[in-house]
Order: structure tokens, then C-alpha cells, then sequence
């Protein structure tokens, strides 16, 4: 069943130097109880698209819907905050650091009215031992806990309202290697033990193999690759997917391996390039690559290239 769906969306903001189209015609779906990660450089849109998607951000154009039913903030911000929740990437700006942990929980508990006033203490104390905090600590204020605590604690407050879906924003690129490998396990039993959906947005592609179902590559606001995480780790079939896995440090014993690297910087989102978006720094760039290219159906994936169209059938509509 599908959860969230994404249709056409467009996210511009105005500068003094002209529109800037942040995120361009997105297509996104997530099924219930899946993880599905959205990868890319930094820039290319996929922390405006989350904002886009929890109402932190108007967007321009394009639709959302949530259990089939649309997205309308304006009307219903109250009833959608309850179904969707949000992680950010730095714990320390997220949390209020003249609240302790017990009032930090305790206000999701009251604003929605998740239990009665005198079963709140408990209901915190088992937030923390959900996470792995020790709930003796709920008395703390944000300093004094380590970043992984107060990460978790991040989540527990998501938690507190039982949402559905979590965005994750660089939930784990702050942390240290084996801190972040605790908050992943703890955000897979998680999964497991309340079926929740997540869209995990992340530069991190070694995270991304261990964690996600499905992958949507993005670049410069729109989306060139989607694909189940096996089928686009062995076989990335758009060149800027190809380039971003290449450039994932490998061990190889007794060989040594010259990788592919993106050349240049990513072109300004004010004036995107015509045509293909990556053709200016492309190794595979040709005459056709001026024009806007097909998203092309093929197995197991969809695909925006020109090196692809005509195969496996017929353009698909849309990148899902």
C-alpha cells in the first residue's frame, strides 16, 4: 500500500538574482512500512523536498498525499503533524536546551493528548527505554548527554505522537562511526517493532545499501535514477549514479583501482543547464544530451538519460 506520494512537486524560492527552483518536478512514492533513502550532493534538493513534505516549506506546484488522502497544512496541520514526523541532522538545534529530557517528551504527549496527564511520566519512561536511554536520566538537560543520546532522544519525541512515517535528514552523518552504527540498528528494530515507514535522506551510500529498500537519486532538484537498493548497487545504469558509487571508498586486496570521479562543480540552480542536467559534467555526454530526456522504464528501475531511451519499452511518465 502506498503511504506518501509526491506528484509534480516544485519547491522555488525568489533571490535578488532570480528564481531559484530547489527541488523541479519530483515524482516520490513510499510504501508502508518501507525505507526508502534519497541520496545526492549537497544542494541538489533533498532536505527542501523533506521540508516540502512535512509543510516546513510551500510548495510551488505539485501534489502530496498521505494514505491516499492530500496534504492540505493550511486546514489540517494538527491531524497530518500526528501521521508524520521529522529527525533532523543536528540534535543540538533541535532540542531546547532549557528543557529537560521528561519536559521535552511531555509536550508532544499534552499537545496532542496521547495520554492522560497522570500516565505521562510513565509514557516518558518508556520513550527512553524504547531509544536505550536509561529513563533515570529524564531529569538531564540536553548538555549533559553525549550526541548519540540526544540524537536518540530526538526520536523518541517523534515517536511520542505514533506517527507513521519518520523523515530522517542526516539523522546520522553527525555521529561518530560506532555511534551511528547503534542508531541505525536501533532505528531498524524500531521498523520491525512498530511498522514504520521511513525516507532516509542521506550522502552516506554505504548507510544506504545496509538500510534502504529502494533508492531515488537526485540531482540538481529532479530525480535521474530510482531502484530497488540490490539492483542499483550492481548495476547503476545513469552515469551520475554510476559516478556517486564509484566514488564510495572500496578495500581490494592486491589490485589497485583507478574510480570515476565527477569533474566540476554542480551548475547553479538558478540557471540549470538546458537539456540533460548533468550533461555539462557527464563523461558520456552526447549531441542528444542538449535536449530534456525521457524517463525510461527498464527493469527493476526508471531512469532520466538519453542513453537509455527506447529500451525496455516505452518512456514511463513519471520516475516511480
Amino acid at each position: 500500500m502506498t503511504l506518501l506520494s509526491a506528484a509534480g512537486v516544485r519547491i522555488s524560492f525568489n533571490t535578488p538574482r532570480g528564481t531559484l527552483r530547489a527541488v523541479d518536478g519530483v515524482d516520490l512514492e513510499l510504501g508502508a512500512s518501507e525505507t526508502v533513502a534519497l541520496v545526492g550532493e549537497s544542494g541538489c534538493g533533498k532536505s527542501t523536498l523533506a521540508k516540502g513534505i512535512v509543510g516546513l516549506e510551500p510548495l510551488a506546484s505539485g501534489t502530496l498525499t498521505f494514505q491516499g488522502k492530500a496534504l492540505d497544512y493550511r486546514r489540517e496541520r494538527f491531524r497530518i503533524s500526528r501521521q508524520l514526523q521529522m529527525v533532523f541532522q543536528d540534535p543540538d538545534a533541535s532540542l531546547n536546551p532549557r528543557l529537560t529530557l521528561n519536559q521535552a517528551l511531555t509536550e508532544p504527549l499534552r499537545i496532542h493528548g496521547i495520554v492522560p496527564r497522570s500516565d505521562e511520566e510513565a509514557k516518558v519512561c518508556d520513550l527512553l527505554q524504547r531509544v536505550g536511554i536509561d529513563p533515570v536520566l529524564r531529569n538531564r538537560y540536553p548538555h549533559e548527554l553525549s550526541g548519540g543520546q540526544k540524537q536518540r532522544v530526538c526520536i523518541a519525541r517523534a515517536l511520542a505522537v505514533e506517527p507513521k512515517l519518520l523523515i530522517l535528514d542526516e539523522a546520522v552523518s553527525a555521529l561518530d562511526v560506532s555511534v551511528r552504527a547503534q542508531i541505525l540498528n536501533l532505528l531498524s528494530d524500531l521498523k520491525q517493532d512498530l511498522g514504520l515507514a521511513y525516507l532516509f535522506i542521506t550522502h552516506d551510500l554505504g548507510v544506504v545499501r545496509q538500510f534502504a529498500d529502494r533508492v531515488y537519486v537526485m540531482y540538481l532538484g529532479q530525480m535521474v535514477e530510482v531502484a530497488e537498493v540490490e539492483a542499483l548497487f550492481q548495476r547503476p545504469e545513469h552515469p551520475y549514479t554510476q559516478a556517486l558509487l564509484a566514488s564510495v571508498p572500496r578495500l581490494e586486496v592486491g589490485s589497485f583501482r583507478r574510480e570515476r570521479v565527477l569533474l566540476g562543480d554542480v551548475p547553479s540552480p538558478l540557471n540549470p543547464p538546458r537539456g540533460c542536467r548533468f550533461h555539462t559534467r557527464c563523461p558520456k555526454v552526447f549531441e542528444k544530451c542538449q535536449e530534456a530526456p525521457p524517463v525510461v522504464a527498464l527493469e527493476k528501475r526508471v531512469v532520466r538519460c538519453w542513453l537509455h531511451a527506447g529500451e525496455a519499452g516505452e518512456p514511463a511518465s513519471n520516475p516511480d
